[in-house]
């Protein structure tokens, strides 16, 4: 299974230009909201028509503007999941399955009961949309797309309207419902927890551009770009003004930071995750920022703390985020808050 991608088009507020190849099972998109991530997708799915350029599945072209080809959407053989399911309001559940199939809910009969089965919705099948429970929905619909057997699955931003308990929940039970699935899955989401939990690998799309492509896991371990770095989850942030090939001047911080490695070319800024920062009592060691609190919020299973840089003119954006769950919490009690915070080598992120 491969799917390639070189398609340009304008929009008022910005200009889709996305190229990528992929071969991979799962294959996750991550972008701020307006940055062009859905209208990949629809462009896949054949629901918008870039300017130009090509998109093949598996050696078909569907689309290819030199070439004047444009295939139809229900001839594309993909399944798109909506946000909100899409499902025929005054269809039932078994009807619903039916839709994308040719010929009668009889001849079709076959299918329908051994995706109600698959997808545990016995006893379910003469109820309306309105009857069920969003899981059921969500159920129902992918049970619509997986009844034609598509080359293809696309989720587009599938558990944006839920809350916290019930997208945890679905996110678990979706994974399972595509277990068996041999296709390709291309998930869209402006959550990273989604994104990492869903996907092999990634695409991270600015602005309509890709900026990062390749394992998740890697990208998530080195994002490259400040941009990226904010959509997988970093809290800390600081411009530098690199002072030779291993130290930098962290400007919104007031220290500077010492590496064993080089500081690689082009770095403009540096980011530390929230949850790194190993608490030192006692004298100052390297790379710490000194511990001054600003503020706290105690949340459930975790506490986050907001810490003054040394920097004296200070501005909002540069308190430094440190997330304690229960481990560090005890060491907390123990022996009060820490002198430093230190920043460890090989989690600093450097960034353009």
């Amino acid at each position: 299974m491969a799917i390639e991608v070189n398609i340009k088009k304008k929009f008022e507020s910005f200009t889709l230009d996305v190229s990528f190849r992929e071969d991979s099972k799962r294959i996750g998109i991550l972008g701020a909201s307006g940055s062009g991530k859905s209208m990949t997708l629809r462009s896949i799915a054949g629901i918008v028509k870039p300017d130009s350029g090509m998109i093949s599945l598996n050696g078909h072209t569907l689309y290819d503007s030199a070439r004047h080809v444009n295939i139809k959407p229900q001839m594309r053989n993909a399944g798109y999941l909506f946000q909100n399911y899409a499902l025929f309001p005054n269809m039932t559940v078994e009807e619903n399955i039916a839709a994308g199939l040719r010929g009668s809910l009889a001849y079709n009969y076959p299918v329908v009961q051994r995706m109600i089965k698959k997808f545990s919705l016995q006893g379910l099948e003469k109820r309306l949309p309105g009857q069920l429970s969003g899981g059921q929905q969500q159920r129902v619909a992918i049970a619509r797309i997986m009844a034609y057997a598509p080359d293809v699955i696309l989720l587009d931003e599938p558990f944006s309207a839920l809350d916290i308990y019930l997208k945890d929940k679905m996110q678990v039970e979706l994974m399972s419902m595509l277990d068996d699935y041999d296709g390709t899955v291309i998930m869209v989401s402006h959550s990273r927890d989604e994104i990492y939990r869903f996907s092999e690998r990634l695409l991270i799309i600015d602005e309509g551009k890709v900026t990062n492509h390749g394992l998740t896991k890697d990208i998530f371990a080195s994002p490259g770009t400040k941009s990226a770095a904010m959509l997988t989850g970093c809290k800390n942030f600081s411009k530098v003004e690199v002072m030779d090939s291993h130290r930098v001047n962290a400007l919104d911080w007031g220290i500077q930071l010492r590496f064993e490695k080089e500081v690689p070319a082009g770095t403009h800024y540096i980011g530390y995750r929230a949850h790194h920062f190993l608490p030192v009592w006692g004298d100052r060691p390297e790379n710490a920022v000194r511990f001054s609190l600003y503020s706290r919020a105690e949340l459930q299973f975790e506490t986050n703390y907001y810490v003054k840089p040394e920097k004296p003119d200070f501005s909002m954006e540069c308190l430094i985020s440190w997330f304690v769950q229960r481990d560090v919490a005890k060491d907390i009690r123990e022996n009060g808050m820490p002198d430093y915070l230190q920043f460890r080598e090989d989690d600093v992120l450097f960034l353009r």
